[in-house]
């Protein structure tokens, strides 16, 4: 991308570069598909904390197969394939040379799309599900935002192991449209779909005379929404915040921090990779989700594959909102 019109200052456009030659540590990589997220937005807005140097390369995660490696590699050989070891690597393209540092291998067993998508939202739900609260099975989470890819990937690593997941997702237009999503949710292993506006409803009141409140909130909203996911939380529960679609800020009632002792935090995945990138922590996420990919239990979030000549159009789409489909860049289409 490089400074002009189009979105919020920028102008996209496809072009063909020199790559240098793959020697000492360098690898050479073929990408083969990547998604467009949120995140990948708000950085050509420049409104994401990470602000790479312009003319840049868009797309924080994806896939690729290794082709060559230079001379001093000795841990990735042809055929691997890889991901980003870091946010702002830049994956839409389809080549790249790079040290080997900014890569890791991932199994090449698993489909494409699932590949393409790992890195970032099945990571963020995993951590989040594991770093916050002690659950048990049969303890119940709540969080707004659920049709989103974290959302997903939430619902799936929470069903495989044995939690109760409460759903939140904005209405829809039409009922048939509500009622597919509800549908495509619970397929995925959600218990309970709920819009924001039933919240505030006695029938999801009753839910909690047969289950037990949620120990953990998972907020990629803010605002109302935020605070109403909050309030459900049990005595001693903890809400975490991982995105702010709505842009408003995030509410805590003052009765809820000092008399139930709720917890509130903030969560970043490119911050916890910065600590923890090259940890036995970190390779042991990535293969229980592999094996959760392998077993059935976890699957790419529903998407539409679209050939990177069609960039401009899956940028839109995906900057409108609205969509359950995550749009992944096919780098050979």
């Amino acid at each position: 991308m490089g400074e002009g019109g189009a979105l919020s200052g920028f102008i996209w456009f496809l072009t063909d570069v020199d790559l240098p030659a793959v020697q000492d540590d360098l690898v050479s990589v073929r990408m083969m598909a990547a998604p467009i997220n949120p995140a990948d937005i708000n950085m050509i807005q420049g409104v994401y904390p990470i602000k790479p140097p312009l003319p840049a390369v868009g797309g924080n995660e994806g896939v690729g197969e290794v082709v060559s490696v230079g001379s001093q590699v000795s841990d990735l050989q042809p055929g691997d394939w890889v991901i980003p070891a870091d946010s702002g690597w830049g994956t839409w393209r389809t080549h790249a040379v790079c040290p080997a540092s900014e890569l890791r291998k991932i199994p090449n067993d698993i489909p494409l799309e699932a590949a393409a998508t790992l890195a970032v939202n099945p990571c963020t739900a995993y951590r989040m599900l594991t770093d916050f609260q002690h659950l048990q099975p049969g303890d119940t989470i709540v969080q707004n935002g659920a049709n989103s890819g974290v959302g997903q990937a939430v619902i799936q690593i929470a069903a495989a192991r044995g939690l109760v997941t409460i759903n939140v997702v904005r209405n829809r237009p039409d009922r048939a449209s509500y009622f597919e999503l509800e549908m495509y949710l619970k397929g995925l292993g959600g218990h309970y779909i709920i819009t924001e506006e039933g919240l505030r409803k006695q029938d999801f009141r009753d839910i909690f005379k047969r289950l037990p409140r949620p120990k953990l909130a998972l907020n990629c909203v803010g605002g109302k929404s935020a605070t109403e996911i909050l309030r459900h939380l049990e005595t001693g529960g903890t809400m975490v915040t991982y995105g702010g679609m709505s842009r408003q800020p995030v509410t805590v009632p003052t009765g809820s921090l000092i008399f139930q002792d709720i917890k509130v935090v903030g969560y970043w995945m490119t911050q916890w990779n910065k600590r923890q990138r090259d940890s036995q922590e970190s390779a042991a996420m990535l293969s229980t989700l592999c094996d959760y990919i392998r077993q059935g239990k976890l699957q790419a979030p529903s998407n539409v594959q679209v050939p990177i000549s069609d960039y401009m159009a899956a940028i839109s789409n995906t900057r409108d909102g609205f969509t359950t489909k995550k749009r992944i860049l096919h780098m050979s289409s």
